[in-house]
């Protein structure tokens, strides 16, 4: 790889092999690299390579404003608990963690304490983010002083959850995050049951809403099968089916798009898994 330009100590904006612009980071990799020459490989911790036609410069930029033993303790981390390889085509995940934990240590050496309102939503909603946030931040806790307290584990999922949208912040999960606990109240109470986010049915009908989300953000619903399987369950579950046009409306309502009949038909049979699991049945 070849040097286009220099940002700061640790990172370095390159061109790799195949001619593709790409942000390399590593301790002293900036202070060794030279425009123009090639890039000593030994140094490279990490390469960022910009997706979704992301300006190469801007994210370059992004990354050397972030104080650079912050920036180091985060890319290491994320490669330490497996959340990234050393090659990453999600730039944006290790800024905005990196953000937030130069913000979370400047709270902390100031003595401010920040709790999270949607810890326990975070918690059941999104447990493998928050399982592998918790494990995320005992691995920059190791590369950082002061360390950084137990709450600051949902921020980090929020984060990763977030990298799984094509949105660049985190409006769009704390919105998600609402119009799910708004769904699954609207079962219990259509059902008059207690909905619990741990039983499988209701994982499953939570993992099914989020990357219904990311369909949504896409433009990419699910169509075309309306005539059989849709038939087929609203005949089927009919008090679902009701129950999954209302859980539509919230959708559009809340978000500004309609929902498809295929994408409402699935959500109705995910509805009636629900109910037919506290029943004791199996759908």
């Amino acid at each position: 790889m070849k040097a286009l330009r220099v940002l700061n100590n640790n990172v370095v904006l390159a061109r790799d092999d195949d001619g593709q612009e790409v942000i390399l980071t590593g301790r002293g990799i900036g202070f060794s690299s030279k425009q123009g020459r090639a890039i000593d490989p030994a140094l490279i911790v990490r390469v960022f390579v910009p997706a979704d036609g992301r300006d190469p410069d801007h994210l370059a930029e992004a990354f050397s404003l972030i104080d650079e033993e912050v920036l180091r303790a985060v890319v290491i981390a994320l490669g330490e608990v497996g959340i990234e390889g050393r090659e990453s085509r999600r730039p944006t995940l290790a800024i905005a963690v990196a953000d937030h934990v130069a913000s979370a240590l400047d709270r902390a050496r100031r003595g401010i304490v920040l709790e999270y309102p949607l810890r326990a939503e975070v918690q059941t909603l999104y447990a493998s983010e928050y399982a592998q946030a918790r494990r995320l931040l005992q691995a920059i806790n190791e590369h950082v002083d002061p360390q950084l307290g137990d709450a600051e584990a949902t921020a980090l999922a929020l984060h990763l959850v977030n990298a799984g949208f094509a949105s660049g912040d985190l409006s769009f999960t704390y919105t998600m995050t609402g119009i799910i606990q708004q769904m699954l109240a609207v079962v219990g109470e259509r059902f008059g049951v207690e909905v619990s986010e741990d039983t499988m049915s209701a994982a499953r009908f939570i993992t099914h809403v989020r990357y219904l989300f990311v369909r949504i953000q896409q433009h990419r619903q699910l169509s075309g099968q309306e005539s059989t399987i849709g038939a087929g369950i609203r005949e089927n579950f009919p008090e679902a089916t009701r129950t999954a046009q209302q859980l539509a409306t919230i959708v559009e309502l809340r978000l500004g798009h309609a929902l498809s009949p295929d994408e409402v038909s699935y959500l109705a049979l995910h509805v009636a898994r629900m109910t037919m699991e506290k029943d004791g049945t199996a759908a």
